[in-house]
């Protein structure tokens, strides 16, 4: 139930050393969150007037409610550990215990996860995309009928994982090299797409349906010592050495927010996140993928990073991410010494 007073805000996340100690490699938790961003949304939330509960992965969310611990919202940035559903997971368990939540829902988080049935329903509505096939097995590498050079990646990978300069690949026997060692290394579907060899930019959003408007975006530039041209693990890992974000024109913006607000709006998601673009040689931009799950790192990360690039400071984002989610849930407002305050503080 929702309470009278202030809201209470539970925090799940998935904490970087925990998984490093129990014996994940760099790049297996490459997704998880160091504590400079779990410090930073937790004191961000409470200065906005949150009674925060830091909660932890989903493990300990379930013990939690098993004991009969309840929030009014959660703030949820889990990215789980295992399958296909893997960033749906706390969003599952809360549905169960009908908790709200912040970002995207269930069947939001499995879709956008798995890039190749992401990229069908952009291209169904419309929205350009690269050509592309998604590729189970070597086999499956035999009968495309796309125009090199393409470009390979992990169906279900973030942060650029399974991504490096061998993704872009110029003919068949680079092809099956890079997918064998991709389907090797990561056990998973592939996504094999016509490359794009345009200008890249990734674009931040916050609100949901009707409400959801761009609040900024960048471009990425390459530096001289990268010349790979690729936003791969690597360079977003030491993107200070070797990548510069930059504003883009006003026509590039322009163009850009369309095609992202569109695909933001297509697919379902909420409140906050970001949607990644690169052009083609015409200079259109197609969707490569979206955030709904964007890092929050107060610094370092991509969504942070473009929103100070427009003048909105952390604080300022999370609001506007918070009050998203309250406005969508119809959450009651908070109330304070007998006053009614917006959730705007």
């Amino acid at each position: 139930m929702i309470s009278d007073n202030n809201i209470s805000v539970g925090f799940t996340y998935d904490l970087k050393d925990d998984y490093l100690s129990a014996g994940f490699t760099p790049e297996q938790a490459a997704e998880f969150d160091i504590s400079e961003t779990i410090d930073g949304i937790f004191n961000t939330l409470t200065a906005l007037g949150y009674e925060v509960d830091k909660i932890g992965n989903v493990n300990s969310l379930i013990k939690r409610l098993v004991r009969g611990d309840r929030w009014d919202i959660v703030f949820n940035i889990c990215e789980g550990v295992k399958g296909i559903g893997r960033e749906a997971q706390v969003p599952a368990v809360l549905d169960v215990y009908d908790i709200p939540y912040v970002f995207s829902d269930v069947l939001v988080l499995s879709l956008t996860l798995h890039k190749g049935l992401t990229k069908q329903i952009i291209r169904d509505c419309g929205i350009p995309t690269a050509a592309f096939f998604v590729a189970d097995n070597l086999d499956d590498l035999k009968t495309h009928t796309l125009k090199y050079p393409l470009f390979v990646k992990p169906v279900a990978e973030g942060t650029g994982k399974g991504i490096a300069p061998d993704s872009k690949v110029e003919n068949e026997d680079e092809l099956f090299r890079v997918g064998k060692d991709r389907l090797d290394r990561y056990g998973q579907s592939l996504l094999v797409e016509e490359f794009l060899p345009g200008r890249e930019f990734t674009v931040g959003i916050v609100g949901t349906g009707k409400d959801a408007r761009v609040i900024g975006m960048m471009e990425v530039i390459y530096k001289a010592n990268e010349p790979s041209g690729i936003y791969s693990y690597m360079n977003k890992a030491l993107y200070e050495k070797f990548i510069e974000y930059m504003m883009p024109d006003a026509d590039a913006a322009e163009s850009c927010a369309k095609v992202a607000l569109d695909a933001w709006k297509a697919l379902g998601c909420r409140d906050g996140g970001r949607v990644d673009l690169r052009m083609d040689i015409a200079g259109v931009p197609h969707f490569i993928e979206v955030n709904p799950l964007a890092g929050l790192n107060p610094v370092h990360s991509d969504l942070p990073i473009l929103a100070r690039k427009y003048g909105i400071s952390y604080h300022e984002m999370i609001r506007m991410i918070m009050q998203s989610a309250i406005q969508r849930l119809n959450l009651p407002p908070k109330v304070e010494n007998g006053i009614i305050k917006s959730h705007q503080s």
